[in-house]
């Protein structure tokens, strides 16, 4: 198994954990980032297919919110918390830039809509992306193929990025209306 398997597998184990209630959101944040930092893990410099665009969608997301964490906590100081957050929007911007590569190579054969969130920050900006297809579930999760799939499998990917924004629009698939995330006890959990 290589590293992206080995994160991948681990991450699943960890969002299992989380669903269950045995986990804290900030639990699930440090895990991740611990699991990336003990195993080595860094992004791809170029991203020309699907796993390599999840792989850095993953690691830039699980940075970002790391950063976010930190730069929440009251033990820090002003210029510190200011560091940390600088740190976080890196790490989404960077993020946005494999969510746009990997639409693109999926040719934004997605499903993707604004969601329900208490945030007022998110409210009316944070969108989720949907990946349903199975041929791409299966690439990326090569443990399916072992089980098989049902129509609980997908990848959600989220973003407040306007330009992906407009780009869904371009693309017909980005609807107006409001939905619950799929992933809501995640998304309006706080820190």
């Amino acid at each position: 198994m290589n590293k992206f398997e080995q994160f991948l597998k681990h991450r699943q184990s960890l969002l299992l954990q989380f669903k269950m209630g045995d986990m804290t959101k900030n639990e699930f944040i440090q895990e991740n980032f611990n699991y990336m930092e003990k195993i080595g893990i860094k992004p791809f410099t170029r991203i020309d297919n699907v796993k390599k665009a999840v792989y850095n969608y993953h690691y830039f997301n699980v940075n970002a919110k790391y950063w976010q964490w930190m730069a929440n906590d009251p033990k820090n100081s002003a210029k510190e918390r200011d560091a940390y957050y600088a740190q976080a929007h890196t790490y989404y911007s960077q993020k946005d830039r494999a969510t746009m590569a990997l639409l693109r190579l999926l040719d934004f054969n997605v499903e993707a809509y604004y969601v329900n969130v208490r945030s007022q920050v998110l409210k009316n900006k944070l969108i989720e992306i949907v990946i349903k297809d199975p041929d791409i579930l299966l690439e990326i999760d090569p443990f399916h193929s072992i089980s098989g799939l049902s129509d609980n499998d997908y990848l959600i990917l989220h973003t407040k990025s306007i330009v992906i924004a407009n780009a869904l629009r371009e693309n017909r698939v980005l609807k107006e209306s409001k939905q619950q995330s799929l992933t809501d006890d995640y998304i309006n959990q706080k820190y």
